[in-house]
């Protein structure tokens, strides 16, 4: 064979190659911030392609809007919330977007406040000012939070806010606590000058709450007719995972590349801090990430009805299911 019908032969192959690749759109929560490096470097480094998957993701405006996207088929796999899907599934029964693998074994929902405006505990609540954005999904589990704690709700003010005041609002002492995820709202208070002594971060999971956080879910439809491909995804993902605990530093390089704006030392604390609260939990250290305790979840469905009224409430295995997990010796982290 000539040099020519070689090259032609590669590039035949490769073509060929790239067009049996199985397309996915991923849909993240949020933006390109440091929790999103695990799958910004499986795609850059080439571990979707090598599982045979052409892999794009596109940026999310909240743990909420990756249902509809994977539930209409316009995205095949999506990053959301748990709880939220919960209650979209009690709604759109005939829907059966399904999560396929846990990432925030510990949610990040949190009570964040000020030590020096006299709130560290849940029970200082009492008697405080709760600025909550009424759409914020930390601020959903206030009743199941109160329940576990023995706070009289009737004790604490809540004042509705908008997002991008929240922080502000706290920092300037016109609220005594917020409701967030903890390592957004606890990296923006510190940008606008709380110092981090004067900071007090109460992850929701450590206060009595048995809920999960945010996974990856997938379109019925989608993994009916491509199980092998939903697994590949899964099992890249992982790596960028393992990768990334491995070398957070080095993994967050692949958000500065994605986002131009980002700030380094910030993604990078937002990373650690999503590490550490909210993927790195004892169970997931023992057993590997990705599986769900159903009990566990089951007592989570039961505290989102302490707030919400089912109209036909799910079973564990409507909301969650492990048919598409790697093996457990694939799925350790560390």
């Amino acid at each position: 064979m000539n040099k020519a019908s070689l090259v032609a032969s590669v590039v035949a192959l490769l073509s060929a190659t790239a067009a049996s690749a199985t397309d996915i759109k991923f849909a993240l929560d949020w933006k390109f911030e440091g929790p999103a490096a695990p799958y910004l470097m499986a795609m850059d480094r080439g571990y979707y392609e090598e599982e045979g998957l052409n892999v794009s993701i596109d940026t999310g405006s909240g743990s909420l809007e990756a249902i509809p996207r994977v539930g209409s088929g316009t995205y095949q796999l999506g990053f959301a919330d748990i709880n939220s899907l919960i209650k979209f599934r009690d709604q759109d029964s005939d829907v059966p977007v399904q999560a396929i693998m846990m990432v925030y074994d510990a949610p990040p929902f949190a009570i964040v406040g000020r030590k020096s405006l006299g709130v560290m505990e849940p029970a200082d609540l009492e008697g405080k000012t709760l600025g909550a954005p009424a759409t914020d999904g930390a601020f959903a589990q206030w009743p199941a939070f109160v329940e576990a704690n023995n706070i009289d709700a009737s004790q604490v003010t809540i004042e509705n806010v908008g997002f991008p005041v929240r922080e502000p609002m706290l920092a300037q002492g016109d609220v005594d606590a917020i409701t967030g995820f903890s390592f957004s709202s606890y990296i923006n208070l510190k940008s606008k000058g709380v110092d981090a002594d004067d900071i007090s971060v109460m992850l929701m999971s450590d206060y009595g709450l048995k809920l999960y956080g945010n996974a990856i879910i997938v379109n019925p439809t989608f993994a009916e007719e491509n199980p092998e491909a939903v697994t590949a995804f899964l099992r890249a993902t992982i790596r960028g995972w393992r990768d990334t605990i491995a070398d957070p530093e080095a993994a967050v390089e692949y958000v500065m590349a994605h986002n131009s704006i980002a700030r380094k030392e910030v993604e990078l604390e937002r990373l650690i801090m999503s590490i550490d609260d909210n993927i790195l939990t004892d169970a997931v250290i023992a057993n590997g990430m990705g599986d769900i305790d159903p009990e566990r979840m089951r007592e989570a469905i039961d505290q989102i009805g302490i707030a919400y009224n089912f109209n036909n409430k799910p079973d564990v295995d409507d909301i969650f299911t492990d048919a598409f997990l790697p093996s457990a010796e694939e799925r350790m982290l560390q």
